[in-house]
């Protein structure tokens, strides 16, 4: 093939396709060669200076480089500069009641920031990531709360716990249209105005003006805020007059409403608690 090459004197392989497409046999760029020789030593240096290779069959550990390098350690290091800065502050919280650390504002910001993957960790799950709460569990983004939305009784809540109990009304109670009168009034929002409400006994849980009782944890019925909003294609009035029937918690029922906030006083440090309780205050903070 190369006796036939028709370009004589041109520094090709004298392979030709097509009367004039032709392999040529030229060196590659200097500089391409240049960066080819500096990467194959900086791959040499690097396996130096850093950890790379790793132990041969039946041997153990790895070349550590001249360095000392792992990712771990900058990890361990990095640790220890963020825990060096938040060492202050995190002593003043833990000399401080919730209450006084609202007082602060600098060291307020500071707990919000620092509760907000606390928060994710131990709270969104139920309540949602920003505290939007979600089918069966409260809101803590407004100023509507069962048992007191202040710093102290916040603190309490995450601590202890809450299991509130509604008794189930269904059966020989309420008749069904009693039920269902209720429920109208309450979501309307004007149940005290139902003489229901009295003669069944409704105002000895959720007082004479249908508010509620923060000791009791039981739920404002003039307000028109539900707990347990409606799903799957239900109304409110539906949820309602489930929840008269068949009540919270109440161990008569097997239908009753379940509805507890666990305790974080055996999972959470004290510091981590008042955090979180300045954080969820924040969120909303209703009294």
């Amino acid at each position: 093939m190369a006796d036939k090459n028709p370009f004589p004197g041109e520094n090709n392989t004298g392979h030709i396709w097509d009367d004039n497409l032709r392999e040529l046999n030229n060196p590659p760029p200097r500089w391409w060669m240049i960066a080819f020789w500096v990467s194959i030593l900086w791959w040499i240096a690097y396996g130096i200076i850093y950890p790379m290779w790793p132990a041969l069959p039946g041997g153990t550990g790895f070349t550590k480089g001249v360095t000392g390098w792992t990712a771990m350690k900058e990890y361990k290091e990095g640790v220890a500069e963020v825990q060096e800065v938040r060492a202050p502050f995190e002593k003043k919280i833990a000399s401080m009641s919730a209450a006084d650390i609202l007082k602060d504002e600098g060291l307020a910001e500071y707990t919000v920031a620092s509760a907000k993957v606390l928060f994710g960790d131990n709270c969104a799950a139920c309540h949602g990531s920003g505290g939007q709460g979600g089918p069966g569990f409260p809101v803590l983004a407004d100023d509507d709360w069962l048992y007191g939305g202040d710093i102290n009784t916040i603190v309490q809540t995450i601590t202890m716990g809450r299991k509130g109990m509604m008794p189930a009304k269904g059966g020989a109670e309420l008749s069904a249209e009693e039920i269902d009168s209720l429920a109208k009034s309450i979501v309307a929002g004007k149940v005290t105005e139902n003489p229901l409400f009295v003669a069944k006994g409704c105002i000895g849980c959720h007082g004479p003006d249908g508010k509620g009782m923060k000791p009791l944890g039981s739920a404002n019925l003039t307000d028109q805020i539900f707990r347990f909003v409606p799903v799957n294609g239900e109304t409110q009035l539906d949820s309602v007059k489930y929840t008269i029937t068949h009540g919270v918690n109440f161990p008569g029922d097997p239908k009753s409403r379940v509805a507890e906030m666990p305790s974080f006083g055996d999972r959470l440090s004290e510091n981590d608690i008042k955090k979180l309780a300045v954080y969820v205050y924040k969120l909303g903070g209703g009294q």
